[in-house]
């Protein structure tokens, strides 16, 4: 019997669906462990994290964790695949918007305006050495590396393809905007997209393998200096993507590789159609008007009456 487990982590919800409710209480305290053991390696709002150890040694060798290895490993390929659209070099970058602490105290009340944004480095990922052998980790001079486009991700695939074979079960992780699948589940997963979790509109549709992400420019926002934020950076000009899609939606062979396309493609506007397509994905673009478009073998969009599984 299916059976399901909620909390929050890194403020957003997560959930955890398994088909057989006899491992539910062993697979959700995993879950919550791997959590921990992410954010203790790779927050960028922790001094004391793996990652906040790094940066503050930019320019310098930094041995690090295995977990922050795969971490930054993925950030990199990430970044290779998307020609630097997804780039984890925007740390200072964030902060400077008034991203540098949890996005719920950041939400709490406005953001002064502090120092302006000046224009980040295109490619600067490039510079960021890592050995994944040795385990040593250089954040290039004048960056911080942020992993917050990736990191979800790649936790949603690793909790669910581990809990599927610890446990033999199906399996299903809900990191936010961020949705894995493993294991067996005869028929699949049916999961409800919308822009923001709890909203009335949206879609629903079948996930059979692999991953589902939502990147969207309408819930991590706040107010600096009286201007509206969000947390999808442009690498080129340092400053919250001004682009026509505010929402994306893809499905892919991981999460990881869902988030990579749909973080992609909001920061790559008019060309992120082009670009999916070439990369052979199903995607649903939310454009600034609220207009729906979907291509890649999407399905046509429909009212999402009840949700009938986990949302995404």
């Amino acid at each position: 019997m299916t059976a399901t487990f909620e909390t929050t982590a890194w403020s957003c919800a997560v959930r955890l669906v398994v088909t057989d409710d006899r491992v539910l209480d062993r697979a959700a305290r995993d879950l919550v462990a791997l959590l921990d053991r992410v954010d203790r390696a790779a927050s960028r709002f922790r001094a004391d994290s793996a990652l906040g150890v790094a940066n503050a040694r930019a320019g310098r060798p930094c041995a690090i964790p295995r977990l922050l290895v795969d971490l930054v490993g993925a950030a990199l390929d990430a970044a290779a695949a998307t020609d630097g659209a997804v780039d984890p070099t925007l740390g200072l970058a964030m902060q400077r918007i008034g991203y540098d602490r949890d996005i719920a105290a950041v939400q709490a009340g406005d953001v002064a305006a502090g120092s302006p944004t000046v224009p980040s480095l295109p490619g600067r990922w490039r510079s960021v050495r890592l050995h994944r052998e040795a385990g040593l980790l250089t954040v290039p001079v004048g960056t911080a590396l942020d992993l917050g486009a990736t990191a979800k991700a790649w936790t949603a695939d690793r909790a669910a393809t581990t809990l599927a074979g610890r446990y033999g079960t199906g399996v299903l992780v809900e990191l936010g905007g961020d949705l894995a699948v493993a294991g067996s589940r005869p028929g699949g997963w049916v999961v409800r997209v919308a822009e923001r979790a709890g909203a009335g509109d949206g879609q629903l549709i079948t996930l059979r393998h692999g991953g589902l992400t939502t990147s969207t420019t309408t819930v991590r926002t706040w107010t600096r200096g009286g201007r509206p934020q969000h947390h999808i950076v442009d690498p080129v000009s340092g400053e919250p993507v001004t682009g026509p899609w505010r929402t994306a939606t893809v499905a892919a062979g991981s999460a990881l590789a869902a988030n990579t396309a749909s973080t992609a493609a909001v920061v790559m506007g008019a060309g992120a159609r082009a670009w999916l397509r070439d990369q052979g994905l199903a995607a649903r673009l939310v454009d600034q008007a609220g207009a729906v478009h979907v291509l890649g073998g999407w399905p046509d969009p429909r009212p999402a009456a009840e949700l009938l599984g986990a949302a995404s």
